[in-house]
């Protein structure tokens, strides 16, 4: 696929995912945080197509097994955190960059969803410890909520990283350690199964009748009704994170955005939700993964 196609892709679904109104608990276009507004998100989803496009690129020059290594993920992950806080000095969109780059990398060497989904797994598999330690500047430079901060290799923890060298771990494995507490990092050890499995069809059927907007919203309540939000757990506990899973399944049940009473209370949740400083942040990257995987669908194979 051409890989300037796939960086403007990964543009679009970035754009598209903070438009989503009243997506609950997260910036929209409608709605701010104390320190960080709806254009930040924009221009963080504009400044990381060119590195997008290079994933893409890189991908489609290694595709080999015994090649899928110099992909260095690691550093085009750490290299599109940094442009991006050029640009905003908050962490607007780590969890979307973890997730959009292989997927960019995959779509440069790929034909189909299957071969998509396929390959995400293949160059997750083939990283290395170096990229390991770019992901770790990438989670510091971020300074991302929490993100690493466990007992084993934490993220803060110079011997961690002479730990992750000395005993060649590579990003995959550290991802794996972590994928007991954190939707994104079993995402991408276990070749994205929200996105494929439930955001992406969300999204695709429900595009085809009611729109882009209401989409976006319908496929992040799916995700969070199914998927208790990982970041929600780290800042407030599994039990909250779990009740805000049943409070989006309610508002689903009632239609969610797509009837009037649906929409009547997804906009209480929303209201809740930020109330109490609740952010399904790691459901919003999952839903623009799911954007991605539908423009690719749509406009690439």
């Amino acid at each position: 696929m051409d890989p300037e196609l796939i960086g403007k892709i990964a543009q679009i679904a970035s754009v598209l995912e903070v438009s989503g109104h009243p997506k609950p608990g997260n910036v929209h276009r409608t709605q701010d945080f104390d320190d960080m507004v709806f254009e930040d998100f924009l221009i963080s989803g504009v400044v990381i197509g060119s590195l997008m496009k290079k994933a893409a690129e890189i991908g489609n020059r290694c595709q080999n097994d015994d090649s899928l290594y110099k992909i260095k993920l690691g550093k085009i992950i750490k290299e599109a955190v940094i442009e991006t806080d050029r640009w905003i000095g908050n962490n607007t969109n780590l969890g979307i960059v973890l997730l959009l780059t292989p997927l960019s990398a995959s779509a440069g060497m790929s034909n189909d969803l299957n071969d998509l989904r396929k390959n995400v797994g293949r160059i997750m598999e083939a990283t290395t410890s170096q990229d390991a330690i770019n992901l770790y500047d990438a989670i510091n430079l971020a300074d991302a909520g929490g993100m690493g901060e466990q007992e084993e290799l934490d993220v803060a923890d110079a011997e961690a990283r002479d730990k992750i060298i000395d005993e060649d771990i590579s990003m995959y494995k550290v991802l794996q350690m972590s994928s007991k507490w954190d939707l994104l990092s079993y995402e991408l050890t276990n070749r994205m199964p929200v996105t494929f499995g439930i955001g992406f069809p969300t999204f695709r059927t429900t595009k085809m009748e009611y729109g882009i907007n209401k989409a976006t919203v319908q496929t992040f309540l799916t995700i969070l009704s199914k998927k208790p939000d990982t970041l929600i757990s780290r800042k407030y506990g599994d039990d909250m994170a779990k009740l805000v899973s049943a409070d989006a399944d309610s508002v689903l049940q009632s239609g969610g955005i797509l009837n009037p009473q649906g929409e009547l209370l997804l906009r209480e949740l929303d209201k809740q939700l930020m109330r109490n400083k609740l952010n399904p942040g790691t459901t919003a990257d999952i839903t623009a993964a799911s954007i991605m995987v539908a423009y690719l669908d749509e406009f690439g194979f």
